[in-house]
């Protein structure tokens, strides 16, 4: 063997050791998720997106393990103690039941969250702005969006005197809207009237409550199991023909009348970005809870001629969205 092909075997056998330490060190995320990933697809495209501008891509130099509870909250804390097993670099949390379960499964690995709910009211922080303890993350104030949504209703439907409103019982951000919702009734002088569900089966069920008792419109909770859901219950309500505000975008995009709420993509994409940093050294407990600024009305004209609804001419100069 010549000496200078000599000298470049042993280099390059000097180098191994280095590459397969650089590889062990590969920091991996656990996503942990109270969604699918078939409902999913935008959300993920968006944290990986945030996680791109810190200079990491999934595969590359950062690994990604994904855990789905499809809607079954139950099935969480399991899957969270099996990340902090793992372990972790760190959590992504998507949605309050998946948040807490993280927070309750450990108090050292970083967490991230994207949740509705008041992350100092549940516990998740100790503070907006100082997190101070392993979590931070996004709210996207969801939950207190409720009375903002049974407002419209009035402009929607001025003559509506009793609203019904799906909620999850299970889910720990019902509580919250729900009273954010009576509240605003109360206020307008109308009737709430609550429908459970927390399956689909029980989904289904409460269809079949609120076509009985026929409600002048209905509100639909922001709940995550819903958002899996989300195109059997815009299905329903358009076979029903109830006037339907949803809290996402992503209601209207399969079809729903009018929703009302935060960009979550935005909120996805800062959650990227946050992952990133605390991937590169910083402390969660630095980087303060972030929450949207604007929310977007999306109306859907095409579900509002077969619902045969005319909508105000208010609720149009407010929109930000209008699907034809």
């Amino acid at each position: 063997m010549r000496r200078r092909e000599f000298v470049k075997l042993l280099a390059a056998v000097a180098t191994w050791p280095t590459i397969t330490h650089a590889q062990q060190e590969r920091p991996v995320i656990g996503f942990l998720s109270a969604l699918s990933e078939a409902t999913a697809p935008a959300l993920l495209s968006a944290f990986r997106r945030g996680l791109g501008e810190t200079g990491f891509v999934e595969g590359q130099n950062v690994t990604i393990e994904y855990r789905w509870a499809e809607g079954q909250y139950e099935r969480l804390p399991a899957m969270a103690a099996e990340l902090v097993r793992r372990p972790v670099s760190l959590i992504l949390a998507q949605a309050p039941p998946a948040a807490l379960s993280a927070k309750a499964a450990t108090a050292s690995i970083p967490i991230v969250f994207v949740v509705g709910l008041d992350p100092v009211g549940s516990g998740l922080v100790s503070d907006m702005n100082k997190p101070g303890g392993n979590a931070t993350g996004m709210t996207l104030i969801s939950t207190i969006l409720g009375q903002k949504r049974i407002e419209m209703v009035r402009d929607l439907a001025p003559k509506a005197s009793v609203v019904g409103m799906l909620v999850n019982p299970v889910s720990p951000d019902s509580v919250s809207e729900i009273r954010s919702v009576q509240t605003g009734a109360q206020a307008l002088g109308l009737k709430l009237t609550m429908f459970n569900a927390s399956t689909p089966a029980e989904i289904e069920a409460a269809f079949d409550r609120i076509a009985e008792l026929r409600p002048d419109a209905l509100l639909v909770g922001t709940d995550p199991f819903f958002v899996t859901q989300r195109e059997a219950i815009v299905a329903r309500a358009g076979r029903a023909k109830f006037p339907t505000i949803y809290p996402f975008r992503e209601y209207a995009a399969v079809g729903g009348l009018m929703s009302y709420g935060a960009n979550i993509a935005n909120s996805y994409r800062q959650a990227g970005i946050y992952a990133g940093k605390i991937l590169k050294g910083m402390s969660p407990a630095e980087l303060p809870v972030m929450q949207p600024t604007t929310f977007e009305l999306v109306i859907n004209l095409k579900a509002a001629a077969a619902l045969n609804i005319d909508i105000p001419a208010t609720l149009h100069a407010r929109s930000n969205e209008v699907i034809e």
